[in-house]
């Protein structure tokens, strides 16, 4: 009977064949092999991947339900360019579901999710002195994560983590130090309002500043217009 269980058991644990493809999509799309304005050619990747189209069209599906493609008929698979009008909307969404979150679960936060938050951010901050953007995007999304996995509506990751896959996934490398050390300031200011128990002033913090496009518009109409011209010459080249 024990053999049987653990051989179900490792059935469950494989990642579906769609997954896999939507996985390896991501990765194209974040180095730069898959850009925005481009046609994805389904016939290349079943062949690279050596899988039929059916995962392929499945995992494309699950693209354009998330506005990372546009399924055009008789065309083909458009990847879709972000506009400045896209990223306003997608902040103004993110910044109310995470200020929202942080009230849900302001009084579940604990000392040690307090210093969980102080070393990323401390960690962050020496990255982006040291100009490594890859990691402080990484290092972003887990400081974010530390209280969105307090909450239990999965729903709310299943929004917010496309959201932000649109916003940063492509290839971006203009980043822009000062805006990223604002960031950092206002993670610090997140955290001493969490020490001093102000759920109100954090959730404000978090959806009129941290998320606002009204409060960095120069800078973020900077930062996307230099990926722009990124992807383009990225797209002459080819």
């Amino acid at each position: 009977m024990t053999p049987n269980r653990k051989k179900t058991a490792n059935i469950f644990e494989v990642r579906s064949l769609r997954e896999q493809v939507y996985d390896y999509l991501r990765d194209e799309m974040h180095e730069g092999r898959i850009l925005p304005g481009s046609y994805i050619n389904m016939n290349a990747i079943s062949q690279t991947l050596g899988i039929s189209k059916t995962p392929l069209r499945d995992a494309l599906i699950q693209f354009e339900c998330e506005g990372f493609v546009t399924i055009q008929p008789r065309r083909g698979i458009l990847v879709n360019k972000l506009t400045i009008e896209d990223v306003k909307n997608i902040l103004e969404v993110v910044g109310t579901l995470e200020s929202a979150v942080i009230l849900s679960v302001f009084n579940f936060i604990q000392p040690r999710h307090v210093k969980k938050l102080e070393s990323l951010n401390q960690t962050m901050t020496a990255a982006v002195e040291g100009e490594d953007f890859d990691t402080y995007y990484k290092l972003n999304i887990a400081f974010h994560d530390v209280f969105l996995d307090l909450n239990q509506n999965k729903e709310i990751h299943r929004i917010v983590t496309p959201l932000k896959q649109r916003l940063y996934d492509f290839p971006r490398r203009t980043y822009i130090k000062e805006w990223e050390r604002i960031n950092c300031g206002e993670h610090q200011k997140l955290i001493a309002l969490i020490r001093d128990g102000q759920p109100e002033q954090a959730s404000r913090l978090w959806r009129d500043s941290h998320w606002s496009f009204k409060a960095y518009e120069k800078f973020i109409r900077r930062f996307y217009a230099d990926s722009e011209e990124t992807i383009t010459s990225h797209l002459a080249w080819r």
